[in-house]
């Protein structure tokens, strides 16, 4: 892996030089992972000021979760009180000589950019943007195979799950549960904070589980994922409790898994990232249900659970092979739940098979 993360940072250095900075200093947690191996808290990566340097601000403590940190790397662990990672990388980018400094504005506060220009007198800094993010769209089947794993483990905690007696116990019980099963499947952790939505709660997106009862009757909607090696993916799948379904709740959960399945078709390479979105929010739209709909359909995943693209409306681009991304329409009707189908795919091409589903459990509209 050492070769990958050398031609991440590679790839990094050509385009700062092409913008003008020799030199470029990353900060955010998930970028540092993804050129370095592993992300220490509170480390930062110099690439171009010398050899590449990953400064921090205490010793790793070699916990798994924060990766493996790319042993080509020079370790800097800094003095205890020795200060802030991200002024020190200023101050080596001066010694080594570099006239322009690139770094990502949008991880730095007003007061730690202002350090870091006071300690390093003439030095230009410049803004990296979303470089790195940007390179992180496509993953490799590396990536990849970390995110099949995740969704393998996401896919046994929920199947564990719905085999066990739900009436009576609370959202956040149940959310609860599904954390720890993550873990003991192999998980790092959850991808995010579980959501269990119950009754009037259900189809509703980033509900906070509270503690409320699952009844007789209730759509369940429940959303989780897990994190492996730092890749993280998502899953959401909505139930009935207790008894087969109502009228009302078939029709409505046929409307949204036919926008889910709508969109899943439209993941090819090519597909402007509005139309993805279109495919779904049309279908809903038209079945009245236009109002409400969140705003946007999908999203990429990898080292964190939200990253580009963005599956939108007004959202500019198109999607690229290798892309993994969530779809997950969903409609809520106040007062009495809703519906939600949520799954991570990764665009491939036609000739491969069209989109790889990652997360399987059954879409089926279960009576548990």
């Amino acid at each position: 892996m050492s070769e990958v993360y050398a031609d991440r940072r590679e790839r990094l250095r050509d385009r700062c030089a092409v913008a003008g900075a020799a030199a470029a200093l990353v900060s955010g947690p998930a970028n540092v992972r993804y050129l370095a191996g592993g992300s220490p808290a509170g480390a930062v990566l110099l690439i171009g000021a010398g050899p590449d340097v990953l400064l921090c601000p205490r010793a790793p403590s070699g916990d798994l979760s924060e990766g493996r940190v790319d042993e080509r790397l020079r370790l800097v662990v800094l003095p205890e009180r020795g200060g802030d990672p991200v002024v020190a990388a200023a101050g080596f980018a001066r010694e080594a000589g570099a006239d322009a400094l690139a770094v990502e504005e949008h991880h730095l506060s007003v007061a730690r950019y202002r350090a870091m220009e006071s300690v390093a007198a003439g030095l230009r800094l410049a803004d990296l943007g979303a470089a790195v993010e940007q390179e992180r769209v496509v993953k490799d089947e590396d990536e990849i195979t970390c995110l099949r794993i995740a969704a393998e483990i996401t896919d046994q905690a929920l199947g564990e799950l719905l085999e066990s007696i739900l009436v009576g116990r609370t959202e956040r019980h149940l959310a609860l549960e599904l954390e720890r099963r993550l873990v003991d499947h192999g998980a790092d952790g959850p991808a995010f904070p579980t959501s269990v939505a119950t009754g009037p709660h259900s189809g509703r997106g980033g509900h906070r589980p509270s503690d409320r009862r699952v009844e007789e009757g209730d759509f369940l909607s429940v959303c989780l994922g897990a994190n492996y090696r730092g890749y993280r993916c998502e899953i959401g799948r909505t139930f009935v409790i207790g008894t087969a379904p109502a009228d009302w709740q078939i029709e409505l959960y046929d409307l949204v898994f036919a926008a889910q399945r709508a969109a899943r078709e439209a993941l090819t390479p090519g597909t402007a990232y509005r139309d993805v979105d279109h495919a779904a929010r049309h279908i809903l739209h038209s079945a009245g249900y236009g109002e409400g709909l969140a705003p946007f359909l999908g999203h990429g995943v990898g080292l964190e659970i939200q990253e580009d693209p963005e599956l939108a409306p007004a959202a500019m681009g198109k999607l690229d092979a290798c892309v993994p991304v969530t779809v997950e329409p969903g409609v809520h009707l106040p007062g009495r739940g809703g519906v939600r189908i949520d799954d991570t795919l990764v665009v491939r091409q036609e000739a491969d098979g069209g989109p790889e589903l990652l997360t399987i459990t059954t879409k089926e509209l279960l009576a548990l």
